[in-house]
């Protein structure tokens, strides 16, 4: 089903070049916040600790875990929602929500109150992420979605780059400051956004299925949970068996009322559409080593190697850096040659950075030598991979689904990285307290997900096309 765009007067090519880039700019900042947010606070994890010395580690680890577990949960009925009521209003509110969320977590006088502000925070994140790309893609015509989607990657990248830095920095400061950045960039965002969008949504053919959008988030939110909670809980523990038992139950409850609504949150044929079901898998896999690789990389630089948060945080910033030098290029050489050869060279260059780590990275520190040009290595691997696997997954979707496409995307990528740490951490405490042989199983871990994702990459269709706009989805 075509999504609606209001009729623009008539613009000359100019104009209407302009206008895509200031698109693309405006949900560039909105993704580049929500992005950075997720490597923000990783880094000012210690200082929170010593802010909040009568909090145990439990209680403190949910500053993280909230947002993630809410976050993952939300993504797909956000999307969905927006493609019904209005991209451009579920955007703009995310970004306000996200915003005023941000004000809460710098204020917060406990952990309590900061872990509340962490889920509103997660809530505005999941509004805007799926629909940076639902209010992106209709903006461009079919044959530069491939290079807008590239520089979409390359946000995100650029994000994983900053954040520890960034965060390192104002940790010096105070980490209220890792929160207050996003105020008065939210709120300009959101203003300029009102003015310049357009509005973005599918004609009205009755109401969203709420009921529905409400099993997958308990689902997706309880598998999270399970997921995050194992190491620490224990995997028999009846918490972890019990939240993986509610997921299947929701998510088949779903599937059910999916395939009896007339206007479900998923529309069960789109997971028939053979690019978007591996395209999504390729990347719940390849994050799963993406996850391990970020935690793994900051254990080895703080607790092995002995180093600052702020001298780590600057030393992992080459990898994410590289691989947004890397995205656009690879989505403009996918949309040449199609996605799967680039994909998969992308997921073996990911896996060679980490046969590059198990050979050189040791205990002693040799950044130059060892870490630095593997990590580089893999950071490559990720932009040429995420420079691709998002217009895979949506190249045969119509317009109309473009918001739910891009969230379930999204949500691979969050499942799958909540998955890597938690392995990571089930590989360490199996360590028997050696930290560095847990570390290197981690990388075993993620390399084995490199090939993984380079093999779900290799059998994707040879080219994706994108089918009519008035096309309901269809089995590929």
């Amino acid at each position: 089903m075509q999504a609606t765009v209001p009729r623009r007067p008539a613009v000359d090519r100019s104009d209407e070049m302009a206008h895509r880039w200031k698109v693309l700019c405006i949900t560039s900042i909105g993704l580049f916040m929500a992005s950075l947010d997720l490597f923000i606070v990783n880094i000012a994890f210690p200082d929170l600790s010593r802010s909040f010395d009568d909090a145990s580690l439990s209680s403190l680890s949910w500053v993280l875990n909230g947002y993630a577990i809410v976050f993952a949960a939300l993504l797909v009925p956000a999307g969905r929602i927006a493609d019904r009521v209005g991209r451009k209003r579920i955007f703009v509110s995310g970004l306000l929500t996200f915003a005023a969320a941000s004000a809460l977590c710098a204020a917060a006088p406990g952990v309590p109150f900061l872990v509340g502000a962490r889920v509103l925070q997660a809530v505005g994140a999941a509004m805007m992420i799926p629909t940076t790309l639902g209010l992106l893609l209709p903006a461009f015509p079919a044959a530069q979605r491939p290079l807008a989607i590239g520089v979409w990657s390359a946000i995100s990248g650029i994000a994983a780059a900053l954040g520890p830095p960034i965060g390192g920095l104002l940790v010096q400061i105070s980490w209220h400051w890792i929160f207050l950045v996003n105020l008065p960039i939210g709120l300009a965002t959101a203003l300029v956004g009102l003015r310049v969008l357009d509005e973005v949504k599918e004609p009205e053919d009755g109401r969203p299925d709420l009921l529905g959008a409400l099993m997958l988030a308990l689902g997706i939110g309880v598998l999270t949970l399970g997921i995050v909670q194992g190491p620490e809980w224990g995997w028999g523990d009846p918490r972890v068996v019990g939240s993986f038992l509610a997921a299947v139950a929701f998510v088949a409850a779903f599937l059910y009322r999916s395939a009896h609504h007339r206007a479900p949150v998923i529309e069960l044929p789109l997971l028939r559409v053979r690019s978007f079901a591996l395209a999504n898998l390729a990347t719940l896999v390849f994050f799963m080593g993406f996850g391990a690789m970020l935690l793994s990389g900051v254990l080895l630089l703080t607790e092995v190697w002995g180093w600052s948060e702020l001298r780590a945080g600057f030393a992992l910033s080459p990898g994410p850096l590289t691989a947004a030098l890397f995205a656009v290029p690879a989505g403009r050489l996918g949309a040449r040659i199609g996605q799967r050869p680039v994909a998969t060279a992308g997921g073996l260059l990911f896996a060679g950075g980490f046969a590059f780590m198990l050979a050189a990275v040791g205990p002693q520190p040799e950044y130059a030598t060892t870490f630095l040009p593997a990590f580089m290595i893999g950071g490559a691997g990720v932009g040429l991979t995420l420079g691709t696997l998002p217009a895979a997954a949506t190249a045969q979707l119509p317009p109309g689904r473009f918001a739910t496409g891009s969230a379930v995307f999204s949500m691979a990528r969050q499942l799958g990285a909540a998955i890597g740490v938690a392995v990571l951490v089930a590989l360490i405490d199996s360590a028997s307290g050696n930290l560095l042989h847990g570390i290197r199983s981690g990388w075993w871990f993620a390399l084995g997900a490199g090939l993984g994702a380079a093999a779900l990459a290799f059998s994707l269709p040879a080219r994706s096309h994108a089918p009519a706009a008035d096309t309901a989805p269809a089995a590929a």
